[in-house]
């Protein structure tokens, strides 16, 4: 039996789609012409603002009584963290406690607060917070919601996000989807090649954090990956062993943006489209416009994954653009 496939996305989108709204699917104003559409996948639009209740809410519906009673944890950048925090409400799971970084943004820790949860910050970066944090979540015998690393329900509630597309739009030919821990995409590149596939898959990193390039050129699985300073703060850590292991066999190209770039993308969403997107979404618009004829295709989805930008993130790059 493989690890994860299509059918584990077909039970996560029976499982969760009654609970969070089908996202909107809409085509640019600005980016394309007569030959090529490009249409954005407004994750961004979800109550928590990001991808990842897919992944947390088809985990969490999953879980036993017992596992429920002990309490969830996971270790978080932000948006993962906020959806755990999320689906414990609407699960009514009474202990939720989410582990990020001393560097996370206040922004997204007041999202998490918001929907109940208690925040713990552990660790200078991602990678030391996992480390303290699963040390801690081991310890105090708590019910652990994987953000990436390999279990196939987090996958495919992810992949959750191709059914939709293809639903929405049948002609698109090309999907483009950041890359951090590569749960978003591989969950995606699964079910939309299953459905669709000719497809093409297209994925995205940050010059400062290109873990899962890197782990490819080097055939090295890196879990943990330094990262330079970056906008994409959603973006950075090693990648999941899970995607790892079966991307390659589903991705067409994986593309790296510099950071100006995304950063000049972001001030494009805001002042030109009017859609708040989070730096790590944007690298998808940075792509479109540095490799536009790389990435191909004529129906083109950009994944927006998130809108949890921190305000003076916001301020610093429109101040500058």
């Amino acid at each position: 039996m493989e690890k994860f496939n299509y059918q584990d996305v077909q039970e996560a989108y029976k499982r969760i789609h009654s609970y969070i709204p089908t996202t909107p699917l809409v085509e640019s104003f600005y980016l394309g012409d007569e030959d090529k559409k490009y249409f954005f996948k407004l994750e961004s639009m979800q109550k928590a603002k990001s991808f990842k209740i897919r992944g947390a809410l088809n985990k969490m519906l999953t879980l036993t009584d017992e596992e429920k009673a002990k309490g969830v944890a996971t270790v978080s950048s932000g948006n993962h963290g906020s959806s755990v925090s999320y689906a414990a409400t609407i699960l009514g799971i009474d202990k939720a406690i989410i582990i990020v970084p001393e560097s996370t943004p206040k922004s997204k820790t007041d999202k998490i607060e918001y929907f109940g949860a208690t925040v713990m910050r552990l660790g200078k970066d991602y990678d030391e917070a996992h480390q303290l944090g699963m040390k801690y979540i081991k310890e105090n015998d708590m019910t652990y919601i994987d953000a990436y690393y390999d279990d196939p329900k987090i996958y495919g509630g992810q992949g959750t996000i191709a059914i939709e597309i293809l639903e929405q739009n049948p002609e698109i030919d090309t999907i483009v989807v950041p890359i951090g821990g590569g749960g978003m995409i591989t969950g995606i590149a699964v079910a939309a090649k299953a459905i669709k596939p000719t497809i093409k898959i297209i994925g995205v990193q940050t010059e400062a954090c290109p873990a899962m390039i890197k782990s490819y050129e080097d055939n090295v699985f890196y879990e943990e990956y330094p990262s330079k300073e970056t906008y994409c703060d959603a973006l950075v850590g090693g990648v999941g062993k899970l995607s790892y292991e079966i991307l390659k066999d589903y991705v067409d190209d994986i593309i790296e943006v510099k950071e100006e770039s995304i950063a000049k993308s972001v001030d494009f969403m805001i002042t030109e489209e009017k859609f708040v997107a989070e730096a790590g979404s944007c690298t998808t618009i940075a792509a479109v416009n540095d490799f536009s004829e790389r990435i191909g295709g004529k129906n083109i989805a950009l994944v927006i994954s998130g809108g949890n930008i921190d305000g003076e993130v916001i301020k610093e790059i429109l101040c500058k653009y």
